[in-house]
């Protein structure tokens, strides 16, 4: 008597609708005022620093994956933690978490799956900006997708739906504001002094004349700093300059504002290093897990656990042993601690300081 076939396994994953969480997360699709580019929050040094701080974290930290039955690691696929074959996998995710973070939500789009049960074996991120979304009457279901235009099967898109609405929806004011403020120094720096302007004691000037005077006026100014006048003509100052209108105050108070808004301790983006005391680098760490990371590391876990990416029973976990590792010494008296209560063997305590291969 043969021994029946197996059941093949079904993507339970693959192909349903996704409720809409709320429709402030589509700013590149349904813009408004309020919302603003990545442009802008990218011309803000802080927002950039700590863009980059949470991306690169993400993108450099190895996803491991787990048999829940019997809590142990295991061999993951490639998708995980190289969804795209063509390009490293940490420029991947560090995309990916900038979309959760800046848009509300992330995608990869299919290009490849095992034939055996039609999980995903690779895929490619798409920008949000690319994507435009279809709904039900009620606009309570995303009922279809388009990339350029493009309708795509539902099923090649894989979604990591952020927690909420988006930075550039939910602070785009702030960011808008950070953006002016650096305008605003740049000008200053092109033009140190405050706008002037040139008058003449009632008599008329032709236009030539007011062009080679300026010229000539504006040319001096780079030469020397002290300027004169004939009594023919006087000079005004209109405007502002960047001590009387508190330039860098307001620099700073948008620094610390952004800082809330995207969620990073303000000393991590050097927006406030007066508020940074002393503590070891892996509280720090800790902190940046804390505060900053874990809403998007959870969303990427998450998702990655769903049956069209792993198996029933298993999950995908950041390894965050190598980022919240000590120093030597911290390292030995954890060792020594673990080794006394009988928790650990030499040959573990070798095995995780890459002493054993």
């Amino acid at each position: 008597m043969g021994v029946p076939n197996p059941a093949p396994v079904q993507v339970t994953a693959a192909a349903e609708y996704l409720p809409v969480n709320s429709f402030d997360a589509f700013g590149s699709y349904f813009s408004t005022s309020t919302t603003a580019l990545r442009e802008e929050a990218m011309a803000v040094p802080t927002l950039a620093r700590a863009r980059n701080i949470i991306c690169s974290t993400v993108a450099s930290t190895y996803i491991d994956v787990w048999q829940k039955s019997t809590e142990t690691r295991i061999e993951p696929p490639r998708v995980i933690n190289q969804p795209d074959p063509r390009v490293p996998g940490a420029n991947v995710w560090s995309w990916i978490a900038e979309d959760i973070i800046f848009y509300g939500y992330g995608y990869l789009r299919v290009i490849d799956r095992y034939a055996e049960d039609g999980r995903v074996r690779a895929a490619e991120r798409i920008a949000p900006t690319r994507v435009t979304v279809k709904t039900n009457a009620k606009s309570t279901e995303i009922t279809g997708y388009l990339i350029d235009g493009n309708p795509v099967r539902n099923e090649d898109m894989k979604v990591f739906m952020g927690m909420d609405e988006g930075l550039l929806n939910r602070a785009g004011q702030t960011i808008k504001a950070g953006a002016w403020l650096e305008r605003t120094a740049l000008n200053y720096a092109k033009e140190p002094a405050p706008l002037t302007v040139m008058k003449t004691n009632g008599t008329a000037m032709p236009g030539d004349r007011i062009r080679t005077l300026l010229d000539s006026w504006s040319k001096a100014r780079k030469e020397r700093a002290t300027a004169f006048l004939n009594a023919d003509v006087v000079l005004e100052k209109l405007g502002f300059n960047p001590s009387e209108i508190q330039l860098n105050e307001a620099r700073q108070y948008i620094a610390l504002e952004l800082c809330r808004a995207i969620g990073i301790p303000a000393w991590f983006a050097s927006s406030d290093p007066q508020s940074n005391t002393y503590s070891n680098a892996i509280n720090q760490r800790r902190d940046l897990i804390d505060y900053s990371l874990k809403p998007v590391m959870t969303v990427i876990e998450q998702r990655l656990s769903q049956s069209d990416f792993l198996p029933s029973g298993q999950y995908a976990r950041f390894n965050f042993g190598e980022f919240l590792r000590g120093n030597p010494l911290e390292r030995a008296q954890v060792y020594q601690i673990l080794s006394g209560i009988g928790a650990i063997t030499p040959d573990e305590i070798r095995r995780e300081e890459d002493m054993i291969r």
